[in-house]
């Protein structure tokens, strides 16, 4: 398992947490996503062996916010 944070840009409720957490959360080979809102990250542990950071960054630019 990899963990990497994320910088997110645009988060700013529950609505934003939910949405990133379930999405990003429902890929193939993520275990855990964690959203926290006001430092603007989001931490994923994921098997890069089924998913690629790229598919994950991607997932969470789909719910329209901004990976930096």
């Amino acid at each position: 398992m990899k963990e990497m944070t994320l910088n997110v840009q645009g988060m700013s409720c529950g609505h934003c947490v939910n949405s990133i957490e379930g999405n990003v959360g429902s890929l193939n080979g993520v275990d855990n996503v964690q959203v926290h809102l006001s430092e603007g990250k989001v931490d994923v542990t994921f098997d890069p062996n089924k998913v690629d950071l790229e598919k994950i960054t991607e997932e969470i630019e789909d719910q329209g916010y901004d990976v930096a």
